[in-house]
């Protein structure tokens, strides 16, 4: 596949004012969302910036992805806070576990420490499920560990408030890779290179998760990260599983933002009434999907484009924004504490 940045047509004028006029029906009906004109900054925020789908065997478009990433970093002297890696971290073989040398080509030189001085928190997806023999998955665990390292995984699901001093955001960092009760891929003589969280370890992730929602916060903004999308317009589609276990403690504990990848793309869908803005990033590297829903029809923003993605953080207002590799912002939005939505 030719790495292009535009591998499809962006929305046409017209399709853009069918997708305004039919947000404008949905902030009539309540969901209290507006437009505005893309912000470039942030002045005083405390920055994120997210990958997710990244970590592909031919490094190629990963690296043009990053190089504009660090490129819109450094032009515009933003020092992010943290580095989402949103899954998928590693396809194909991790040869020598915490030993191997992509680590340092593919994590370590790849987003340079002077520029992402920060902690790297990641999930994990279902490519580092797969076993090419070895589970990744435990070697991921296990280079958290090394000293120096940027790369922050504590456990397969975690919690942290952003940032450490006063903070203003709970991310709950989750495991996404559920049961789904089809066989392995085959492969003789070895473990199965397939495989997910067992019922058993869904279901204590599920409490987990329950308790942690249920807990008293006193950030103004609370947010879940994990690999695969609740909803999504990509070829994946809508998660059974995460819309009957997760949506609904969503809607209960009024989850600001849900930040995913798994479909190669990037995405933001709001729903009428629901308190959640899911934002989706998988154009880290990895080849690109063709979408399934044309975003006109459900969004406000969805397209198959490699690039980043970035979220400021004030007291006031959440600022997220999808950017290409070129760092030109093709879509971005406001959120604030009380659920006001302004699309750019």
């Amino acid at each position: 596949m030719a790495l292009t940045d535009q591998l499809s047509s962006p929305i046409s004028r017209r399709g853009f004012l069918r997708q305004s006029f039919a947000f404008s029906a949905l902030a009539a009906l309540g969901s209290d969302i507006a437009f505005a004109h893309a912000p470039a900054n942030s002045p005083g925020a405390h920055e994120v910036l997210m990958i997710g789908d990244w970590g592909y065997d031919d490094a190629a478009a990963q690296a043009r992805v990053a190089a504009g990433m660090t490129a819109y970093a450094r032009k515009n002297s933003i020092h992010p806070d943290a580095f989402f890696l949103l899954g998928d971290n590693w396809y194909g073989a991790l040869d020598g576990g915490v030993n191997s040398t992509r680590w340092k080509t593919n994590f370590e030189d790849m987003y340079p420490r002077d520029v992402y001085n920060c902690p790297a928190y990641a999930v994990l997806g279902n490519h580092d499920y797969q076993r090419w023999p070895e589970s990744k998955v435990e070697s991921e665990l296990a280079y958290a560990r090394t000293p120096g390292t940027r790369w922050t995984m504590p456990a397969r699901w975690y919690t942290f408030e952003f940032p450490r001093k006063n903070p203003l955001i709970t991310f709950i960092a989750l495991d996404s890779n559920m049961p789904h009760g089809k066989p392995s891929t085959p492969n003789p003589g070895k473990l199965p290179r397939d495989f997910t969280l067992t019922p058993e370890e869904k279901d204590q992730q599920l409490a987990w998760l329950t308790t942690e929602l249920a807990r008293p916060r006193t950030t103004p903004y609370l947010a879940v990260i994990a690999h695969h999308p609740v909803y999504s317009n990509g070829p994946h589609g809508d998660h059974a599983t995460l819309i009957a276990d997760w949506d609904p403690l969503f809607r209960k504990h009024d989850v600001t933002l849900y930040l995913a990848g798994h479909d190669h793309d990037l995405q933001h869908l709001e729903f009428e009434n629901h308190p959640t803005s899911f934002f989706l990033s998988g154009g880290g590297g990895a080849d690109l999907y063709d979408l399934k829903t044309d975003p006109t029809h459900r969004g406000p923003y969805a397209q198959k484009v490699y690039g980043f993605s970035q979220l400021s953080i004030t007291p006031d207002q959440l600022t997220l924004r999808h950017l290409d590799t070129e760092g030109r912002i093709l879509h971005a939005f406001t959120k604030t504490p009380a659920g006001k939505i302004t699309v750019s």
